[in-house]
């Protein structure tokens, strides 16, 4: 029986301090994460203003690289005749 009040004695006085120790350093985590994530969703939703003219810009592109790709291949043509 004694053994049995020592084996709870240091239970109590060791394991469950440490035990509350970790848990406390595991939570102190989890609020950092918590704070990360919430900062990252307000920088997301400001991102989501910013794109709204990306579907112009890439219809811009699509011809932009129309014309320029039409180019490229008469300059090739034109290569092509003067080294072959």
């Amino acid at each position: 029986m004694v053994w049995w009040w020592i084996g709870n004695a240091i239970l109590l006085l060791v394991v469950l301090p440490v035990v509350i120790a970790l848990l406390n350093r595991v939570l102190a985590a989890l609020e950092r994460i918590r704070a990360a994530c919430d900062h990252i969703l307000a920088g997301g939703g400001a991102l989501v203003g910013e794109l709204e003219g990306v579907p112009s810009a890439l219809a811009v592109t699509d011809e932009t690289i129309k014309a320029v790709s039409v180019g490229a291949v008469r300059y090739a043509g034109s290569v092509a005749r003067l080294l072959g």
